[in-house]
């Protein structure tokens, strides 16, 4: 992936802390698609004004987005398409994550990331359309 020189500028606007942790999870994403035979290429954009992570070539997920919270729900956000299953998938696994409606799931500063679920998601999130693929295919 390149990286996109509108992203990192609006990670030098926040705090230091939040620009942290945003690239802590923006490490964490592209870790996971580098890790993975199974996720596509991934292009960073900036979507709704935030960072964004969209499979390109083969198109296996949906697009993460990234951003400092403005909800008062936690410090930082983690974005999916709110017509996807992922954040209810999430709520399921991971109970005691705080979450926003269908679309996003939050973090606090104050506690450490928790990365083994946070990575977690990031791979449901950018092998979700080849999941549904798989699990659409008629078994023989």
């Amino acid at each position: 992936m390149k990286d996109n020189p509108d992203v990192l500028a609006l990670f030098e606007s926040f705090p230091s802390d939040i620009r942290d942790c945003v690239l802590t999870i923006r490490a964490m994403i592209l870790d996971t698609a580098t890790q993975r035979d199974d996720i596509g290429e991934l292009e960073e954009t900036l979507k709704w004004g935030q960072a964004s992570y969209v499979t390109k070539r083969p198109k296996t997920g949906t697009t993460i987005r990234i951003d400092r919270d403005k909800s008062g729900a936690g410090d930082v956000a983690l974005f999916v398409n709110c017509q996807s299953s992922l954040v209810s998938d999430w709520r399921a696994m991971f109970p005691d994550l705080v979450f926003g409606g269908d679309r996003s799931v939050h973090f606090s500063l104050a506690k450490p990331l928790p990365e083994d679920m946070l990575r977690q998601m990031i791979a449901m999130a950018l092998t979700y359309h080849a999941a549904k693929r798989t699990a659409a295919k008629p078994r023989a």
